[in-house]
């Protein structure tokens, strides 16, 4: 078997606020929630239809963790969306109030913008038309 990346840790501070902004907001998956202890979840979201990378969402259990939420790659876009309706979920992320950062661009392959996830992490929407 080839290697891949499966899931990417999302430190988050609640497990139900963050469920309800990629579901609810970025019309996400709910692919897992299970119980691990009293405070600790295995909570996988997905893109609808995604076959690859999903996020796990981890809730932070220190203070450290904590000071991570929102700025885990120092102010960087963190994470890339790709999407083959750019218009439909720009729309979205303007009708669910979700911060645009940087307003939409078309490159030579295709078109981009910046947005941010409630805890501030910094995401590219991105439509390739070379793919």
């Amino acid at each position: 078997m080839a290697q891949k990346i499966s899931k990417i840790a999302l430190v988050v501070d609640d497990y139900d606020k963050a469920i309800e902004f990629y579901t609810k907001n970025l019309n996400f998956n709910l692919i897992e929630d299970t119980p691990l202890s009293a405070e600790k979840r295995w909570v996988v979201v997905a893109p609808k239809d995604s076959t690859g990378c999903a996020l796990l969402l981890a809730k932070a259990s220190s203070s450290q963790q904590e000071s991570r939420i929102g700025n885990q790659t120092g102010g960087r876009v963190f994470l890339f969306l790709h999407t083959n309706n750019f218009d439909q979920d720009h729309q979205n992320l303007i009708t669910h109030k979700i911060k645009i950062v940087r307003e939409p661009v078309t490159e030579c392959w295709g078109r981009v913008l910046v947005f941010e996830d409630m805890y501030g992490n910094l995401w590219d929407l991105i439509e390739d038309n070379t793919i």
